[in-house]
């Protein structure tokens, strides 16, 4: 392997430690949450909670017309030119505050219409209408963001991350504990807010390098309309996919009942939230570094293979545990009467393994400015979910949601694939195909079992994951190098079992 391999390796695993740290806090705070909403309200709070989220995503998308996303682009882009990135962060905070503004007042006015829709209670309409506060601080705290992603100051992020979290954590289990089911809308509220303000802290320590001058109307046009045009792509897919899940949502919720949709919310909560953790760590650094290298075919494909190397061998095993542990960790999470859940979150874990796989490669669409072409992309899993949920829910009932979502990311990872062949020439490495192969046949076998037999599926699950984490543990060291303490004693350990790493 090649130093300068070996270097992306080391940096790709040094930001996934970060961020994935940071990850981990999140992922105790919202267990607690969770937790402690399940006991108190039940299935009917965990699918409420679920609606209000939605419902914030998929407006929040709207109205920020993906330029946080093209921002981080743009930012990474111009890194080392002061006045650019200077014009760029400022165009992207007022764009937010004024896209927020509309949406929230848009929201308020549309409240009682939008409450009768999604949940079919009128007297939610004042909790319906407060998400508009929580979709400006969420677009306000994007903009900022952005910036901490795009300088790759990724320490920065990890920290914004868990500062909002535990402020949101404890308020809003205040808020459920005192007001009840009306609290919950303080989840929302909280969290955005805090990583605002967390995110100017962080952001008011960066050195200054150039002075801040003011700019005309033409300027800012200049600066906010390509930004607009790439994020419109960007924000209609990610439109697409929220609001794919608000009419899933809703239509698990008059088909079935609240409480199906409560089932339906804590598996996708669960896996959003322990996938999230392997995405969120692999992406805050990965997207900037392949923007930077994007034109360069062969240094980009090396990129996306390692990282989607790197994400295979750290996050398979937590995957094939999942699937054997669903049962359990439904009952642990939430409470004894969601049991309906565990089996829509082992269909969705087998999903992740295409998502995983797919998310190296999704990033070079984004990276190359494809805008049109990264909805389409978007489409491809959202159309079979939704087709497959909207033609047999009624006959199938709550399980094909849980399919699905594997169908689902099984056409997106072959959609993405021809896609970035296509267009980037990227190919899979034999080392690549040989993980994902892996691990789509163990995470099926280990559904099979956990399906048919689920103390089974709980003892044989942590077995094959201790082995592939042996086997995962490898890889990483092999591609990072022996530099380090951790990365000298790994290589002896190594030795010992008989099993030395070759670099």
């Amino acid at each position: 392997m090649t130093n300068s391999n070996s270097s992306n390796s080391r940096g790709l695993i040094r930001s996934m430690l970060v961020i994935g740290s940071a990850q981990v806090v999140n992922i105790a705070l919202s267990i607690i949450r969770m937790k402690v909403i399940a006991v108190l309200l039940g299935p009917a709070g965990i699918g409420l909670l679920g609606i209000y989220n939605n419902l914030k995503q998929m407006v929040g998308n709207a109205a920020g017309l993906g330029m946080g996303s093209s921002g981080v682009r743009q930012i990474a882009g111009a890194k080392g030119d002061a006045e650019t990135l200077n014009r760029v962060s400022r165009v992207l905070l007022a764009a937010h505050l004024i896209q927020g503004t509309l949406a929230m007042v848009a929201v308020w006015l549309f409240r009682v219409p939008l409450a009768v829709w999604l949940t079919g209670d009128a007297t939610l309409s004042t909790e319906i209408g407060l998400v508009g506060i929580a979709i400006l601080l969420s677009l306000l705290a994007t903009a900022h963001t952005a910036l901490l992603q795009g300088l790759r100051r990724i320490g920065d992020l990890g920290r914004v991350t868990v500062i909002g979290a535990f402020v949101a954590t404890v308020f809003g289990l205040l808020a459920v504990w005192w007001f009840g089911k009306a609290g919950l809308i303080w989840f929302l509220i909280v969290q955005p807010l805090t990583n605002l303000l967390a995110a100017l802290f962080f952001i008011r320590r960066l050195p200054r390098e150039a002075a801040i001058s003011s700019m005309g109307l033409k300027e800012i046009w200049a600066t906010w309309k390509p930004m607009a045009r790439l994020g419109a792509a960007f924000m209609a897919g990610g439109l697409a996919t929220t609001g794919t899940l608000l009419l899933v949502r809703a239509f698990v919720t008059r088909e079935l009942g609240l409480d199906a949709a409560g089932y339906f919310a804590a598996a996708w909560g669960i896996t959003m939230t322990y996938v999230g953790f392997l995405l969120g760590a692999m992406g805050a650094d990965y997207y900037p570094r392949l923007t930077e290298v994007i034109h360069d075919r062969d240094v980009a494909n090396r990129l996306m293979n390692d990282q989607a190397q790197l994400g295979l061998a750290i996050g398979g095993p937590v995957l094939l545990l999942l699937i054997g542990w669903a049962p359990w960790l439904i009952t642990l999470l939430y409470a004894g009467d969601f049991g309906p859940a565990a089996t829509l979150l082992q269909w969705q874990t087998v999903g992740n393994v295409f998502k995983l796989a797919s998310w190296a490669m999704s990033f070079a669409i984004v990276a190359g400015a494809h805008a049109r072409i990264y909805f389409f992309m978007e489409l491809s899993f959202n159309v079979v979910f939704l087709a497959l949920i909207w033609l047999l829910l009624p006959t199938v009932g709550l399980e094909i949601t849980g399919v699905a979502f594997l169908l689902g990311y099984v056409a997106y990872f072959a959609t993405v694939y021809l896609l970035v062949r296509h267009l980037r020439g990227f190919r899979w490495q034999t080392l690549s195909l040989k993980l994902f192969g892996f691990q789509v046949i163990l995470s099926l076998s280990i559904l099979v079992i956990a399906m048919n037999s689920p103390s089974l599926g709980l003892f044989i699950s942590p077995l094959v994951a201790v082995v592939t984490g042996v086997v995962g543990v490898r890889i990483v060291l092999q591609k990072t190098g022996p530099e380090g303490r951790l990365a000298t004693k790994g290589y002896a350990l190594y030795n010992k079992l008989g099993w030395p790493i070759r670099s």
